[in-house]
C-alpha cells in the first residue's frame, strides 16, 4: 500500500507540475524552500541538545501552537526546537512568532521515503510533534522505523475526513503504527480515530490549543494601536470585521454592508475585510473597488482618506487577531460555503460578537459549546442568494440591540476563559515522550508514557 501511495504521490507531483511553474512564475508560491521541501535541511547543532522537530501546517496550526512553543521552551530548555511549515503562508507567521524560540524554522518535506529519510537524518529528532491532522504515511513510517515517536497534538478530524479515512481504513491502521499518541480536541475527535483503527490506550482527550492561545493583551496591541490611529475606529462608527473570507463570501458581505447602511443604527458603520488567503487580496481588491464604497487598504502608504474609508481591506499577514479588539462584531468565514468554517476563538475571546454561516464542521465541538452558552450568532443554512439578506438581518438586529451584543461577546469570553488548559495538559504527556525510549517489535515503545483509556 506504501508503494503505491508513494506512485500516486509522485504521479500527482508530475501532473501538477505545470500549475507549479504557473504559480511560481506569478508569485513564487511552489517554488519557495524547494531544497528544503526535497529534504536539504542544515542540521541543527548537537552540542546545543536533542531536537524536538514541531509540524504545523498553515496559519491556523501555526497561530495554534504559540502556548505550546513557550511550554514546551520553558519546561525543556535543555532541547532545541525546528519548526516545519507547508505553507508559505504558515512558514511567514512561523517566522514572525517563532525566530527567537526555534533553532531552525523550514517548510516540510514532500512525503518521500527519501525526502523524509534525508530530514531525519539531519535532525535525528528525540520526537515529532505534528499539529491537528498531518498523518503523513511515509514520514510515520519513517520515524517509527527510527524509533523516533510521534505524538499528534491538538488533533481532530472531521466527519467528512473520518467518512474518506474509512475507505482505507486497513491502510490507516499501518500508518497509526507510527503515533506513539493521540491528544485529540474532542471526545468526537477520539472515538473517530479509534474506530480508524489507533488502540485507545494511544489516545488522549485534552481539549483544545486555541483556548490558550487567546490570552488577552491589557492594553492595545502595537498593531491594533496602529489600526486605531490611521482608520480613526472608534465606538461612534461600529466596526464589523469579515474575518478569514473565502470566495465569494466577500461579495456577500459587501452587499449586507450595503444594506445596513440604509438603517439608522448602521449608516455610521465600517467594514474590515480580511481574506483568508493571501494570493486573493487582488481579487478581494476588485471586488471592493467595484463596490462603489469608499475604501483603503492596509499594505497601501496612510492617507489622509484612511480615516474616512467605509470599507478597510486587510491585506496583511498576521494582524487580524488584532483587528479583534476594535470590532464591535466579527463574522468569520468559510462558513456560508461549505467549505467548514474558520476559527472563532481569537475574536470570542476578545469579548466581540461572532457570526458564522451553517457550515461550521471543522469547528463542530467549539461552535456546539458557544451555541450551548448563547455566546454565538449561527445563521441557518441559505443559499447565496439569500445568504447577503440574513447576513443584513443579523448585522442589523446586533447594531440595534446593544445589551444583546455586548452580552453575547461577554459570554463566549467567559466560555473561552474556562476553556483553558489543553497545553498544559499536553506538556506532560510531551515531556514523557521524549524520555529515553526502548524499540520493540510492534513499534515505537514509552518508558514513561501509560495511556490507559480514550479520556
Amino acid at each position: 500500500m506504501y508503494l503505491i501511495y508513494s506512485f500516486l504521490l509522485t504521479l500527482g507531483f508530475l501532473l501538477l507540475l505545470p500549475r507549479f511553474a504557473i504559480d511560481a512564475f506569478r508569485s513564487g508560491k511552489y517554488i519557495t524552500g524547494i531544497g528544503e521541501r526535497l529534504g536539504k535541511i542544515p542540521a541543527p547543532d548537537p552540542a546545543r541538545g536533542p531536537v524536538i522537530w514541531l509540524h504545523c501546517v498553515s496559519v491556523g496550526e501555526t497561530e495554534a501552537a504559540r502556548p505550546l512553543v513557550r511550554a514546551l521552551r520553558e519546561r525543556l530548555p535543555g532541547h532545541q526546537l525546528v519548526i516545519s511549515t507547508t505553507t508559505v503562508t504558515g512558514q511567514q507567521v512561523a517566522r514572525q512568532a517563532f525566530s527567537r524560540e526555534a533553532a531552525a524554522i523550514f517548510y516540510f518535506p514532500i512525503d518521500w521515503s527519501w525526502t523524509v529519510r534525508r530530514v531525519l537524518r539531519a535532525l535525528h529528532p528525540s520526537a515529532v510533534l505534528i499539529m491537528e491532522t498531518e498523518l503523513w504515511p511515509n514520514l510515520l513510517r519513517e520515524c517509527r522505523r527510527s524509533s523516533i515517536p510521534v505524538a499528534l497534538i491538538n488533533g481532530r478530524i472531521s466527519p467528512k475526513s473520518y467518512r474518506r479515512y474509512q475507505r482505507i481504513r486497513g491502510f490507516m491502521r499501518q500508518i497509526f503504527e507510527g503515533l506513539a499518541v493521540a491528544l485529540m480536541q474532542s471526545d468526537d475527535d477520539a472515538n473517530r480515530i479509534a474506530k480508524l483503527g489507533l488502540p485507545a490506550n494511544r489516545i488522549r482527550t485534552l481539549g483544545n490549543l486555541k483556548f490558550d492561545n487567546v490570552a488577552l493583551p491589557a492594553d492595545l496591541s502595537t498593531v491594533a494601536l496602529d489600526l486605531h490611529q490611521r482608520f480613526d475606529v472608534n465606538a461612534a462608527k461600529p466596526l464589523i470585521v469579515a474575518a478569514s473570507t473565502h470566495s465569494p463570501e466577500e461579495s456577500l458581505v459587501i452587499q449586507a454592508f450595503r444594506e445596513i447602511r440604509k438603517t439608522p443604527n448602521g449608516n455610521e458603520s465600517r467594514l474590515l475585510i480580511a481574506p483568508r488567503h493571501p494570493e486573493r487580496f487582488e481579487q478581494v481588491a476588485k471586488i471592493i473597488n467595484d463596490s462603489g464604497f469608499t475604501w483603503s487598504r492596509r499594505s497601501s502608504p496612510p492617507a489622509s482618506s484612511d480615516a474616512t474609508s467605509e470599507i478597510i481591506l486587510l491585506d496583511s499577514i498576521g494582524e487580524l487577531r488584532s483587528t479583534f479588539q476594535l470590532a464591535e462584531i466579527a463574522f468569520i468565514g468559510g462558513s456560508i460555503i461549505p467549505h467548514g468554517g474558520q476559527n472563532v476563538l481569537e475574536p470570542a475571546a476578545h469579548g466581540v460578537c461572532v457570526i458564522t454561516g451553517a457550515h461550521t464542521q471543522n469547528f463542530a465541538t467549539i461552535i456546539r459549546a458557544l451555541l450551548a452558552a448563547e455566546a454565538l450568532i449561527q445563521l441557518p443554512p441559505v443559499s447565496l442568494l439569500e445568504a447577503p439578506a440574513k447576513l443584513a438581518d443579523a448585522f442589523g438586529e446586533l447594531l440595534a440591540d446593544e445589551a444583546k451584543r455586548k452580552a453575547t461577546g461577554a459570554r463566549a469570553q467567559n466560555l473561552c476563559a474556562q476553556s483553558r488548559g489543553a497545553t498544559d495538559r499536553a506538556i506532560e504527556i510531551i515531556s514523557d515522550l521524549v524520555t529515553p525510549r526502548v524499540a520493540t517489535g510492534e513499534g515505537v515503545s514509552l518508558s514513561a508514557v501509560h495511556l490507559t483509556s480514550a479520556k
